[in-house]
């Protein structure tokens, strides 16, 4: 088991670049399997929830090359199941993504519940509605999805609630369903772009993805490709707010700048300038921050994946600054370790009231999940004293050699071992 200390107070400078969107990615690679051909993935992120998803492939009985770090062959030939255990999803959120792919490829899925972070109900009624009104027939039976159908056709889809998961299932059911799909009131988000663009490479016929609705004509076949996957957004946005927190000036290349607007409005709003290239943004800042106002939407709103790391900005921004999630009903499980740290926040419900300090103490604190982790990163490194952050096998999961990189930006953080009361000091 291993922790992260950090000594906090250092300003980052410098430059980093951002990898390849993992949210984008665990939906890009299940929906191989559609192909049953070779697929060629590049700029694939290397973290644990990308490396879980291959080797639920793997053992599935896909063929796996990797042609370096960031490069990964993918044979779906090979593949001979539609099942998927409890083994192979109790880590992985987006396992449920199989389901639409495994529909796809065989008209029948059986996946086990999804694993992953845990901040609240994660619904899949959405999920099953989509897959009905496609013609499965679906039911949840031991934790485990059973989808199969006849044949798939395509039909008028109104997603009652905006969700990202049960759009991008929806499609990869869709690519191959006999005649026309319409997704009404979709999810919009860049990796719903960037999933379509794929599926359209491997001969799909997906149009309209990143507007509320998508119309998806289903083919008889699709074929391999090679595919480059668009940068991380929350990546981006997670190291824009630790340089402006730290009173930073880092420049973050490797970016999709339109991707980041709700993110840099906000950051500009608190007082911070933000300037924007081609592929990259620089932020600066210096001086304490001005409170704001916050709620996270769907895209293009401010994502609620960025909610943590904003709010430990404005825990020591001047004022009361309010923050509403607009997303999940539990997301505010961090707020405990960050009052640990001498925030003074207030929670209702899905909102957030946070009175700024003048600073943050370092402390013993976790990671609740992956975002939540992320801001007790940020927190560590603006506090005064030593930090130390448990369960850091949440923040593996998204975010690729996030220890290299901070210190490569000037901050002081390590991971340490922690074996039987015995500590041994890795500088990683």
């Amino acid at each position: 088991m291993e922790k992260l200390v950090i000594h906090g107070g250092n300003r980052l400078s410098g430059e980093v670049e951002i990898s390849g969107a993992k949210n984008a990615a665990v939906a890009i690679i299940p929906a191989t399997l559609l192909a049953q051909d070779i697929c060629r993935i590049e700029n694939i992120p290397n973290i644990s929830d990308v490396s879980c998803m291959v080797r639920i492939l793997s053992q599935m009985g896909a063929q796996i090359r990797y042609i370096n770090k960031h490069t990964i062959e993918i044979n779906t030939k090979t593949v001979n199941s539609y099942i998927v255990p409890h083994e192979m999803t109790k880590q992985l959120r987006a396992s449920y993504y199989l389901i639409g792919a495994l529909l796809g490829r065989y008209s029948r899925a059986k996946v086990a519940l999804p694993g992953g972070c845990n901040f609240g109900v994660r619904p899949i009624d959405l999920h099953i509605k989509g897959f009905e009104l496609l013609g499965a027939r679906a039911t949840v039976e031991n934790a485990m999805i059973n989808a199969s159908a006849d044949r798939l056709t395509g039909s008028h889809i109104y997603m009652d609630k905006v969700s990202v998961g049960a759009t991008i299932n929806i499609m990869l059911a869709a690519v191959k369903a006999r005649g026309l799909t319409i997704i009404d009131n979709a999810a919009k988000e860049p990796h719903i772009v960037d999933l379509a663009n794929f599926l359209n490479s491997m001969g799909a016929d997906v149009r309209g993805a990143g507007t509320d609705v998508i119309k998806i004509h289903g083919v008889n076949e699709l074929h391999g490709c090679t595919y480059n996957i668009i940068p991380d957004q929350i990546e981006a946005g997670t190291y824009m707010v630790a340089a402006a927190a730290t009173g930073g000036d880092v420049l973050i290349k490797n970016v999709i700048p339109k991707h980041l607007e709700s993110i840099t409005a906000k950051l500009i709003e608190c007082g911070a300038q933000v300037t924007e290239y081609d592929d990259s943004v620089r932020v600066q800042s210096e001086g304490r921050f001005r409170r704001i106002n916050l709620k996270t939407m769907p895209h293009p709103g401010f994502p609620t994946d960025m909610q943590p790391q904003m709010s430990v900005l404005l825990s020591v921004a001047e004022g009361t600054s309010l923050v509403s999630e607009g997303v999940w009903d539990n997301r505010f499980k961090y707020v405990d370790q960050l009052i640990r740290m001498g925030a003074d926040v207030r929670v209702d419900g899905t909102i957030a009231v946070f009175q700024g300090v003048s600073e943050l103490t370092g402390a013993p604190v976790k990671a609740d999940d992956l975002r939540a982790g992320a801001a007790m990163i940020i927190a560590g490194l603006i506090a005064r004293g030593v930090t130390e952050i448990e369960d850091i096998i949440y923040i593996d999961r998204g975010y690729e050699d996030y220890v290299e990189k901070l210190r490569n930006l000037g901050a002081d953080i390590y991971r340490m071992e922690v074996r039987d009361e015995v500590k041994t000091e890795n500088a990683g």
